[in-house]
């Protein structure tokens, strides 16, 4: 399988995306499944990529939110577009929960999560948006994952967060929970050291490393 994506692909890509083109994005990721691209590289080197720019070119007042919230869309749909091959290698023991936080609609990045650790064999449960706090703790009862990861978009939602850690941490105290999102970009991190049992990751490469301390 291919693991390149030439850089003329990915700008192709990126023009579409901000243009709402969801018909050229996909006759694009199609291609590349059809050339071998691996799922990863389309995850790391395409998705994951062309919305970090997305948020960078908002953040900068370069577009508008009406167009982020469209290339959020669309990726979500490439993502459906190729979900289907995420499920046919080989499985593995270890399981993962994602959620967003309560009052967090934003779930681009927990799916994403989700998926890419179900490429790697894991068995993901993405609970979705707007999670409340009991469900999360019923499903970690029910499940007992390995891992639990929560995503945070907005920082404003930071109280939502530690509250979720905080209740977690107690009723779990031997769990391990990834936390990852845009909002930390912004700050929290240094309210996050008073749990040891929770480790920040900024990227899907960061995710990689630490899914595979727990495949050995």
């Amino acid at each position: 399988m291919s693991s390149t994506l030439e850089e003329a692909t990915y700008q192709r890509y990126l023009s579409a995306l901000l243009a709402g083109e969801r018909a050229q994005c996909a006759s694009i990721v199609q291609a590349l499944v059809a050339a071998g691209t691996d799922l990863k590289s389309l995850y790391l080197m395409l998705f994951q990529r062309a919305m970090y720019q997305v948020g960078e070119l908002w953040e900068n007042q370069r577009i508008s939110v009406a167009v982020e919230h469209l290339a959020t869309a669309i990726t979500e749909r490439m993502l459906s577009l190729v979900q289907s091959q995420s499920f046919g290698g080989q499985r593995r023991g270890q399981s993962i929960v994602v959620a967003c936080v309560t009052d967090e609609y934003h779930q681009l990045g927990g799916r994403m999560i989700a998926d890419f650790c179900e490429m790697r064999g894991w068995r993901g449960h993405f609970l979705g948006v707007d999670t409340p706090l009991a469900k999360l703790l019923q499903t970690i009862e029910e499940r007992r994952p390995t891992l639990v990861g929560l995503s945070l978009s907005l920082s404003l939602h930071l109280p939502e967060l530690l509250l979720a850690l905080e209740t977690i941490s107690r009723q779990f105290p031997k769990q391990p929970i990834l936390v990852g999102g845009q909002a930390l970009r912004w700050g929290g991190m240094e309210a996050l050291q008073a749990y040891p049992n929770v480790t920040c990751i900024d990227s899907l490469d960061e995710l990689e490393k630490q899914l595979a301390a727990y495949e050995q």
